[in-house]
């Protein structure tokens, strides 16, 4: 999907295969701050305060709101440098984010920090999130948040299309990053759960989890979403308590 309108009657489709509680959000990487869409609320300027990048993810797939993050809109450090907006301090990369709160050493916060995903400084000035189904602009990647079920739903889209698993990496820490960065820097499907921030922060439901995809991959996931659906398989979902049912 190339334009705007089909990713927005895509968007569409995609809440209502996957019966959807909150809207998928549209994020796009920005190189230049003059690249931000002029409807895109800046935290700081409009709002008066800094955003965490959860919380930013959370008033545009619930409340509909263009945000615009640049470094000085950010309350929470990590996305920060894991959007590639600073250069990693040595303090981080040595674990004392981490250490002594919540890594039981020093060496522990370190790995952690470390292999959290991260683009390059300097790559991005800015990430602008939109809902996908009123996007104005491309967006690099597209997210959603749902059950278990529903990422039942695009894993069997994703072995329809072609016999693959999604296989991603979890964290219990700035998952946020987790969800963007290698989905656009791997150019790949990936689910993810909620860290302590997102559940703590925005009201994330302890049931969800999060799934995030390069754009481009819109239509082949509605392909296999609904060939899922035509074979009886999608949502809502219909119990069968037969003791011999058919195999297939």
């Amino acid at each position: 999907m190339s334009d705007d309108t089909s990713i927005q009657e895509g968007a569409r489709e995609l809440e209502r295969l996957l019966r959807l509680q909150s809207m998928p959000i549209a994020l796009k990487m920005i190189r230049e701050q003059e690249e931000i869409p002029e409807e895109a609320v800046r935290p700081v300027r409009d709002m008066g305060q800094h955003l965490s990048f959860c919380q930013a993810l959370a008033l545009t797939r619930r409340r509909g709101l263009t945000i615009a993050q640049a470094k000085e809109d950010m309350w929470c450090f990590e996305p920060v440098v894991g959007l590639g907006f600073v250069k990693p301090p040595l303090q981080f990369l040595e674990g004392h984010n981490r250490f002594p709160v919540s890594a039981s050493t020093l060496k522990a916060g370190a790995t952690w920090a470390r292999n959290m995903p991260r683009f390059e400084f300097p790559t991005y000035s800015a990430v602008v999130t939109a809902p996908l189904e009123t996007v104005t602009f491309q967006p690099d990647i597209f997210l959603l948040y749902g059950s278990p079920a529903v990422m039942a739903q695009i894993m069997l889209a994703k072995n329809w299309l072609d016999g693959e698993d999604v296989i991603s990496t979890m964290t219990g820490h700035a998952a946020c990053v987790y969800y963007v960065v290698p989905a656009l820097k791997r150019q790949k499907w990936c689910m993810s759960i909620p860290c302590g921030g997102d559940l703590r922060r925005t009201g994330c439901d302890d049931c969800n989890m999060i799934f995030s995809a390069p754009a481009g991959v819109l239509t082949d996931l509605l392909n296999g979403l609904r060939a899922a659906r035509d074979s009886g398989y999608g949502l809502p979902s219909s119990p069968s308590f037969a003791i011999e049912y058919p195999l297939q």
